[in-house]
């Protein structure tokens, strides 16, 4: 049997949940009714529902049928809205604080991001993100320095910053380059997360810049394992993924 069926029926069990067949606080069936629904032994069943645990959709208790949690997070890419507006439009209560503002020199990769002379001043912006009161994304973002007052003058549990700077000062974000990997969790994720150092993070790195193509911000987000999913459409007849050599694969599409 392919080692890849207990995925298949993780993405069957997954998508009954998204449908609603299984809403929240519901019983999946039990593993011998899924082993025989699918025709795999209890193994295989056992390893596709502790997916769904991993990821947080399913409780993890072993032994009785498991109950969801809650619908997946997915996050597609197709649509340009900022991290608050997905999580409100996907029913989840967001919340932030901003953990520290400090002005300085551009870093090398700031500087070739934004477009701006190597040492240029930056807003260096560290914020930490909820959703559904647990914590799931640190955010460290660069802004430039046309944007930086009005960064620096919104409050430390400000929502959004992307609409709080289209609502305060016209400035509206148009396009987005996204950059997606994983890391390891360093010391200040790992206890700002609440996970383990060393634990997977979800890394998205992302350019914004308003309709004329003027950089706004330079962002690295790090997302808790589990916390958030990412979609992205493709199709034969659409613009090929621009590559860059190296690790980083680059999708051009609207920002997260």
């Amino acid at each position: 049997m392919s080692g890849s069926r207990y995925l298949e029926i993780a993405e069957a069990l997954r998508q009954s949940i998204l449908s609603g067949e299984y809403p929240v606080g519901a019983r999946l069936p039990s593993e011998s009714d899924l082993a025989s629904r699918w025709s795999v032994s209890r193994g295989t069943v056992r390893q596709a529902v502790g997916l769904l645990a991993s990821d947080g959709l399913i409780g993890s208790r072993q032994g009785a049928r498991r109950v969801v949690l809650r619908q997946e997070r997915r996050h597609s890419f197709e649509q340009l809205n900022s991290f608050a507006q997905w999580a409100r439009a996907m029913g989840c209560e967001v919340s932030s604080r901003i953990l520290s503002r400090t002005s300085r020199p551009a870093t090398a990769e700031e500087s070739s991001r934004l477009g701006v002379d190597p040492g240029s001043e930056v807003l260096y912006v560290v914020r930490l993100r909820w959703l559904d009161g647990e914590p799931v994304m640190v955010e460290r973002t660069a802004y430039t320095r046309w944007v930086a007052p009005v960064v620096r003058a919104l409050p430390e549990d400000v929502v959004s910053i992307m609409d709080s700077l289209a609502e305060d000062a016209g400035v509206v974000a148009h396009y987005g380059e996204h950059l997606i990997d994983a890391v390891a969790a360093g010391s200040e994720d790992a206890r700002l997360l609440r996970v383990r150092r060393g634990s997977p993070l979800l890394r998205q790195r992302h350019l914004t810049n308003t309709a004329a193509g003027r950089p706004i911000e330079w962002t690295d987000d790090r997302y808790r394992a589990g916390s958030v999913a990412f979609g992205v459409s493709n199709s034969a007849s659409a613009a090929p993924l621009a590559r860059r050599a190296g690790p980083d694969v680059t999708e051009r599409t609207g920002r997260g």
